[in-house]
């Protein structure tokens, strides 16, 4: 990645003040130390600093022009006392472990999502760490971590956040994750941090008083981050040395890069290309893989197209159209934007095609939406499925899982094509073991108006599509947030170990069966006959029976190397599967 001319621990890019001072906290009540602004608009002390900020620790913050509050520092590394208050430089202590680490490549990787406060009872960094061996027992490569950095209040979902350099004090703060990441290294897990670079939360963002970090418009989410207007050269560099930040001080080997459809930029180069070029060459430098993969909803493979073949060069994107296919196919839910995928065709297009929608009419945008993939040149490995995320999961109105809806065949079957399909395959936290509880939509702004807006807009939100409001929790209970908490002690116990077991055959198959890994789209070859899904990976055949009657089938293979809790009879060469249940064949 490009680097700037060093800049002292201080320094401060503020162009839109006329003063800035910078305050350091100490026992004396504080000192104040002006600043001296240079033709770029950066801020440097103009006096000597007092010797706990020159040698060791300090708290402290910047007075801008003539407002009496300290604000803390864009570049924070550290919020002890929440967002609205002193940012905190500590020397570095931290001793890492991990330099035997070469990385872990996502091509024929498995990715794990996780919450952090929800994972574990404790809901820190620290207590994650006793989960790795779970982890690596049902085939996980790559732990990605949803937003870490810092918000306000002491728990959500991590995309309000404001303190884009600082680790959330709540989950043990920038130590805690450096511990964690050595840890997942140890064991031989890769870190995918997810980071939110297209806007900005509703409380405790500073940034504006200090330059034009953001410009006119908003997206779904709050305003526009300014990309390509007056000042955009200085707001670009702090998207990607924050990028920067997390490879290299953090040691995460990939980023997940949130709705990056919301970025809005008609520079020459996009944003996203040079994060891409940067990354590739820090890559060069610290001799391991380091990914980038974007969460879009363009259905367009521009983004991970390499850069001479006229692509931006990321290396994978999510491809929501694998899950909306695989839910449709075992729920039978079709309303909203799962209605286009009401045909088990659709699903079988995905395999195939990478895209369902690739340049077709989506019923729910009222237009046509997509672009193909070029399958002939591009591995399905740089397209992330799941049959559950955060996502499709938590903007649900309850937050139920699949495990409420299906059984435990069904269940079975989301594995089984999630985990024999050609693609990079990602689990939500507890989907392994039908985990009981909801992933839910949760907040805990601190201000009472903030919170009244959002439970009062997502309740509106939802009545308008025919939920009782009754039924929709209340984003800022606590207990909305607390039930949503994984409760470990179910693994062993009924339907959660039936279906565990299944996710660790397919981690062991998916293991030694080089054609659950092989990413040519040539090798995939699927087929619908009534409720019959069949998916032909090589010599290998994965058969689903979505529909309520048992089906039987000719098959010219030799032995059933997985089947569904319920099992499948293959009797010279006669498959007899019964409803909702499915095989792997060899």
């Amino acid at each position: 990645m490009a680097v700037r001319a060093p800049r002292g621990p201080f320094d401060v890019w503020a162009p839109r003040p006329q003063r800035v001072r910078l305050f350091c906290d100490d026992e004396a009540g504080g000192s104040v130390i002006e600043m001296q602004r240079g033709d770029d608009g950066w801020w440097t002390p103009a006096e000597p600093l007092p010797p706990a900020a020159e040698h060791g620790h300090v708290d402290y913050g910047y007075l801008l022009d003539d407002d009496p509050e300290p604000r803390p520092d864009p570049r924070s590394r550290r919020q002890p006392d929440g967002v609205h208050g002193l940012s905190r430089r500590e020397r570095a202590t931290y001793e890492w472990q991990d330099a035997a680490w070469t990385g872990r490549q996502l091509a024929g990787s498995v990715i794990y999502e996780l919450h952090l406060g929800t994972f574990t009872p404790e809901g820190t960094l620290d207590a994650a760490i006793g989960r790795l061996d779970h982890l690596l027992d049902i085939g996980v490569d790559l732990v990605e971590l949803m937003p870490v950095n810092a918000f306000n209040g002491t728990h959500n979902w991590g995309y309000d956040g404001v303190g884009w350099y600082a680790v959330h004090e709540e989950y043990g703060g920038p130590d805690a994750y450096r511990r964690f990441v050595d840890a997942c290294h140890a064991k031989g897990l890769g870190v995918v941090q997810d980071v939110v670079h297209n806007h900005l939360g509703p409380s405790g963002n500073y940034l504006p008083l200090f330059g034009p970090y953001l410009k006119d418009g908003r997206n779904t989410w709050g305003d526009l981050v300014n990309l390509d207007g007056e000042g955009s050269a200085e707001v670009r560099r702090y998207l990607l040395d924050n990028a920067r930040m997390w490879f290299e001080e953090l040691h995460v080997d990939a980023l997940r890069l949130d709705a990056v459809h919301a970025l809005s930029d008609t520079s020459e180069v996009h944003l996203l290309e040079q994060m891409a070029v940067e990354t590739a060459t820090l890559s060069a430098q610290v001799r391991r893989p380091l990914t980038l993969i974007a969460e879009s909803d363009l259905n367009d493979t521009l983004l991970v197209k390499p850069r001479e073949a006229g692509g931006y060069g990321l290396d994978a994107q999510w491809s929501d159209d694998f899950h909306h296919a695989v839910h449709v196919a075992l729920s039978g839910e079709t309303a909203g934007y799962y209605a286009d995928f009401e045909p088990l065709e659709a699903l079988a297009k995905v395999c195939e095609r990478g895209f369902f929608h690739d340049g077709t009419w989506s019923s729910f945008r009222e237009r046509d939406h997509g672009q193909p993939v070029d399958t002939a040149r591009m591995p399905a490995w740089r397209l992330v499925v799941t049959n559950q995320n955060h996502d499709q999961i938590g903007n649900r109105a309850r937050g139920d899982r699949l495990a409420e809806h299906l059984d435990d065949d069904q269940l079975a079957c989301a594995a089984l094509l999630t985990l024999t399909a050609p693609f990079t395959p990602m689990l939500f936290m507890g989907e392994e073991w039908a985990a009981s509880s909801p992933f839910q939509f949760f907040t805990s702004h601190p201000e009472p108006e903030l919170g009244r807006a959002t439970a009062e807009g997502r309740i509106a939100e939802f009545e308008k599509m025919g939920w009782d409001p009754a039924e929709v929790p209340d984003p800022q209970d606590p207990e909305t947030f607390l039930r949503s908490k994984l409760d470990w002690s179910e693994l062993t116990e009924g339907r959660h170990a039936v279906v565990l077991d299944c996710y660790r055959r397919l981690a062991r198959l998916r293991r030694d069966l080089e054609q659950l890994t092989d990413p040519d789209f040539a090798t995939v070859s699927c087929s619908v006959d009534g409720r019959l899904f069949t998916m032909r990976r090589g010599d290998l055949v994965v058969l689903v029976n979505a529909g309520e009657t048992e089906v039987s089938v000719d098959v010219d293979a030799h032995e059933v190397l997985f089947e569904t809790p319920s099992g499948v009879e293959l009797d010279d060469g006669l498959l007899t599967i019964p409803p909702h249940a499915g095989a792997l064949l060899g």
